[in-house]
């Protein structure tokens, strides 16, 4: 009988589609073997757990500059915290500076991740400018493990790129099996509203939700829809926020155009009364797009069990409140809501937020917990099956999740380094036991184990039609 370097037995193996309880052997970093009675050099009980996948989170900025501001968590601590939240791999975004070479970015991030991440990670590549000399580039970066492409329609001045560039973009991945990821709110609309509420005397972070309405990320949505399709290639919505603009991506796919969306924690958690906290705490919860007025996360529960959306990640871009490392925070807001820096931490608390509101909450199915967080991403975003599958040959990226543990969830007693947390004193129940990257033990019995630099850079695959 074959000896693997580690069996975990007697779990429930839980993928996609299908739940059963099996041994999982682990050999050379790899899924070895799933079946019974299997024999290990080192043996894990996971009786009564469940044995998961580890989590993908498409959606992060580590180390990032923005708004005058960097976020707190670089690729050390902002790994090391996703690592203890069952995530064992990220995509992470490139951004490319005005007249730079997309290359330059790249270059820029490696340097950022190398050495530091404690999980594997790889890059999307942020595009501001976009002549056809970076057009070409584009190709190279495809062929580079690079296949994705964020866009922006918000942001002027900064990000946004106009429909000409965008759809431009758009017939490069066509030809380069590459896929857009677009920030879908209407940039200029919400620059009028901004500056009409500054001319009102307007300061506070509610604000921000105020000047960003529902309708111009519904119609961003709808109009980039109609760009790709015209393009005829696949698209990617980015942190959708709400259910208008959810309606728009569904119409889509009914229609059978290849049209994708994620959406967040945040947006099925918290909502736009979080702004109306007293004093400036209303900051903590100023990103883009805004948190919506409650009713419209059932909206998007929904849209998860029905796969009009099909994966959570978290837009981790994390800014601390106050000075810290002489690092400026959102306090660089407190005179005018257009200068808080746009973004809140998650990257962390993510699986245990989606498990305990979705899976315990009735409103997905443990399979489609599995499918939101790690498969449907994997595939999506060319690593599977590589990540995001519990089969053989696949990378021993493997949570053991404890569905009977309890946890409260605190800034003081999380690995992020910001300075508060957006869901601070929420009890819920199931948190890993032990994570595990590559067969490697990240987290042991609930403590972190891991080191900084194990993690690697995972090229990507094109999409194949």
């Amino acid at each position: 009988m074959r000896v693997f370097d580690t069996v975990i037995t007697g779990g429930t193996v839980v993928t996609a589609s299908d739940s059963v309880v099996a041994d999982v052997g682990i050999a050379g970093g790899k899924i070895a073997a799933v079946g019974l009675d299997l024999e290990g050099a080192e043996k894990i009980d996971a009786r009564g757990k469940y044995l998961l996948p580890g989590g993908i989170d498409v959606h992060t900025h580590l180390d990032m500059p923005f708004m005058g501001a960097t976020t707190a968590d670089d690729f050390e601590s902002g790994t090391t915290a996703a690592a203890c939240g069952g995530t064992t791999s990220i995509i992470d975004f490139a951004i490319q500076v005005k007249g730079d070479p997309l290359s330059r970015a790249l270059d820029t991030w490696h340097e950022k991740a190398g050495g530091k991440s404690m999980i594997d990670y790889a890059f999307h590549m942020i595009c501001t400018d976009l002549n056809d000399q970076r057009l070409k580039e584009m190709d190279k970066l495809v062929d580079g493990g690079i296949p994705t492409f964020k866009l922006f329609m918000a942001y002027p001045g900064i990000f946004m790129l106009d429909d000409a560039s965008i759809f431009r973009a758009m017939l490069q991945t066509r030809d380069n099996g590459g896929m857009i990821c677009m920030h879908c709110e209407n940039g200029g609309v919400i620059d009028v509203l901004v500056q009409r509420a500054k001319a009102g005397g307007h300061k506070e972070p509610k604000w921000h939700a105020l000047t960003r309405p529902m309708t111009a990320e519904a119609e961003a949505t709808r109009r980039a829809i109609a760009l790709a399709e015209m393009a005829g290639v696949p698209m990617y919505v980015v942190h959708l926020s709400a259910g208008d603009a959810m309606d728009e991506i569904r119409a889509a796919r009914e229609r059978g155009l290849p049209m994708y969306a994620e959406t967040c924690p945040q947006y099925l958690f918290l909502s736009y009364d979080d702004y109306e906290r007293p004093g400036f705490d209303g900051a903590k919860y100023v990103m883009s797009p805004p948190l919506r007025p409650k009713g419209n996360e059932e909206r998007l529960w929904r849209g998860l069990a029905t796969n009009s959306l099909q994966v959570v990640s978290t837009d981790h871009c994390s800014f601390c409140m106050k000075v810290e490392g002489g690092k400026p925070g959102k306090e660089l807001g407190k005179e005018d809501f257009s200068k808080i820096p746009n973004g809140a931490p998650g990257i962390e608390t993510r699986l245990l937020l989606l498990y305990d509101g979705g899976v315990n909450g009735g409103r997905i199915s443990l399979n489609r917990f599995v499918d939101v967080t790690s498969t449907a991403p994997a595939k999506l975003f060319g690593l599977y099956p590589r990540k995001g599958a519990i089969q053989p040959g696949s990378d021993a990226d493997i949570v053991v999740w404890d569905p009977k543990k309890k946890h409260t969830i605190a800034a003081k007693t999380c690995h992020m380094k910001v300075d508060y947390n957006p869901y601070e004193g929420r009890k819920v129940t199931g948190a890993p036991e032990w994570v595990f990257l590559r067969g490697k033990a990240l987290v042991k019995g609930g403590k972190l184990a891991g080191k900084a630099g194990s993690g690697e850079f995972v090229k990507r695959k094109p999409r194949s039609s």
